[in-house]
């Protein structure tokens, strides 16, 4: 059959043998601008709220590394404070407008006493430095340690003191709030309770319990106490008096804190959706005042006309054509999910790789079980997992790429080592593993060890997500140069495909330098999908011929 396909590349098709009883289309003349089949959406998950003294909804993003400000009226966003500094998981207000935010990634906490005063640390060496609160009375500052860390502490405003430990192993007391006694109110994610913290001597008392993932909790001056659950999408009224619990709203999982004006308005985020929604507890009329399809899109891999997209605090299904969202995973919803930064596809599994939690987690396509869950790896970025069974993962960390396999995948073997940090992968139509390095290369690695690794282009900058075109060319995103380029594997040579886009989200200190890797994928009339991870956005790019 003849091929519709020209230049050095019908070369390279041979080569890798892309025959088929269909020929593939043809290689394009250029590309159109990209399109969004998923809008744009704020923040980079959304987590800590507070109303600061001049009635501003703040919220803040781990992720994103920014502070932001929402319109309470127009749901409009904009960066308050911006990256890297701006990191908030929670945001607290002191008695005279001192804003007040933690570095969750950093494990610091940081101060401003004013919009025009100098940012300053008043905490440091805390990992997983999470919820914060001022005691309005009297100024007095508390901070508390989950996941990465269970403590809390007194913190003091000035910064010349070190931190008061005052309690420890609690159960992870999250989005806390410090009433007008002097009390913390706040929830234990891990066991399901909200307590009553004294900080003076850590004595604590259970308020009420029975909650699946209680997230944050706030008081709303009449004697309730209001609680987000993260699993279930709840928001409970709990009666302080009492304990009783009464399902106020009914909301999606992945909540993750909430903030009550002094109206009354009780503002939630859903970490999940980026979403901020307003609730009328007197009326019960809920509004959504911004909101997203995707949270943090990273790796991505297709599959006819179903894109599967790693969204970091969930893991997405998103149709080609129409651009339509479902959820296969939901942060929380799903416990077992590992904040997937990667994909990987095989006819009967999807491979989820986190170099956050170091793990590969194997699910079975059809039941959407996990399957396997493997554990202790150094920043795995990405993880294929082969027909026989096997798992092929790339480590950033060691600059390696491992094939795993047997019982519980114990059996390893080492592919590729001396990498510059290997980021995403796919299997060429030759069979061979293409690679792309954060040093800047992308490189062929047979994986029958038939030939020796081969640099296929170097000198690119930060390249993250590739993917193989019909034609037999690949798609590289320079994440650094916020561009795409197509480059012919047998000459080298390349071209651009589109510039000026939206990825390449920088992270905090210590965090990989890729951070969110971008995504991308080919469908088999070689469209181009790219995943953005500065605005949240999938984008498709078509050939023009």
């Amino acid at each position: 059959m003849k091929r519709i396909i020209g230049g050095a590349l019908a070369a390279s098709a041979l080569l890798l043998g892309a025959c088929s009883t269909i020929a593939p289309p043809a290689r394009p003349n250029a590309w159109a601008a990209p399109e969004a089949i998923v809008a744009p959406s704020s923040f980079s998950g959304v987590h800590g709220l507070a109303i600061d003294k001049q009635g501003r909804l703040l919220a803040g993003s781990v992720v994103g590394n920014a502070l932001w400000e929402v319109d309470r009226q127009t749901g409009a966003a904009r960066v308050l404070i911006p990256s890297v500094e701006g990191q908030a998981d929670d945001i607290a207000v002191g008695p005279r407008g001192e804003l007040a935010w933690t570095n969750y990634l950093m494990g610091m906490l940081r101060m401003r006493d004013s919009d025009t005063a100098p940012m300053r640390v008043v905490a440091k060496d805390l990992p997983g430095l999470n919820s914060l609160d001022f005691d309005r009375r009297n100024g007095k500052l508390y901070a508390s340690q989950v996941f990465l860390g269970d403590a809390l502490w007194e913190i003091d405003p000035a910064g010349q003191k070190p931190p008061r430990l005052i309690k420890k192993d609690m159960g992870g007391l999250n989005g806390f709030e410090v009433g007008p006694d002097g009390m913390i109110y706040g929830p234990l994610w891990f066991k399901g309770q909200v307590v009553k913290i004294a900080p003076a001597d850590g004595a604590m008392t259970v308020i009420a319990d029975g909650f699946k993932i209680p997230a944050a909790a706030n008081l709303d001056g009449k004697g309730n106490l209001w609680v987000v659950d993260a699993r279930s999408g709840e928001l409970v009224r709990v009666e302080l008096s009492t304990g009783r619990k009464t399902v106020a709203k009914q909301l999606k999982p992945s909540l993750d804190n909430l903030a009550i004006a002094p109206e009354g308005t009780i503002y939630v985020s859903n970490m999940a959706d980026n979403s901020v929604e307003a609730f009328n507890p007197g009326t019960g009329e809920l509004r959504t005042l911004t909101s997203g399809k995707l949270a943090v899109p990273g790796g991505m891999k297709i599959d006819g006309n179903d894109l599967f997209v790693a969204d970091v605090f969930g893991f997405r299904q998103v149709d080609a054509t129409t651009g339509a969202v479902r959820d296969i995973f939901r942060m929380q919803r799903d416990p077992e999910l590992e904040y997937p930064f990667a994909v990987g596809l095989s006819p009967t599994h999807f491979a989820l790789a986190s170099w956050f939690t170091g793990t590969v987690q194997l699910v079975d396509r059809k039941s959407l079980k996990t399957t396997a869950v493997i554990h202790g790896l150094k920043a795995p970025y990405d993880a294929i997992p082969m027909p026989d069974g096997s798992v092929v993962y790339a480590e950033i960390a060691t600059g390696s790429i491992t094939r795993a396999s047997g019982p519980k995948f114990e059996q390893k073997e080492v592919i590729a080592s001396g990498l510059g940090g290997p980021v995403q992968m796919t299997l060429g139509k030759d069979g061979a593993l293409y690679v792309t390095e954060a040093a800047g290369k992308l490189t062929r690695i047979p994986l029958d060890a038939s030939a020796p690794l081969r640099a296929v282009a170097e000198g690119l900058a930060l390249p993250e997500g590739v993917a193989q075109t019909p034609w037999g060319s690949f798609i590289v995103a320079e994440s650094a140069a916020r561009r795409l380029v197509e480059i012919d594997p047998i000459a080298g040579t390349r071209r651009t495909v589109a510039e000026g886009l939206p990825i390449g989200l920088e992270g905090g200190p210590g965090m990989p330098p890729p951070y969110v890797p971008t995504g991308v994928a080919v469908g088999n009339d070689g469209t181009i999908y790219v995943t953005a991870d500065r605005n949240n956005a999938l984008y498709r790019i078509r050939p023009q011929r």
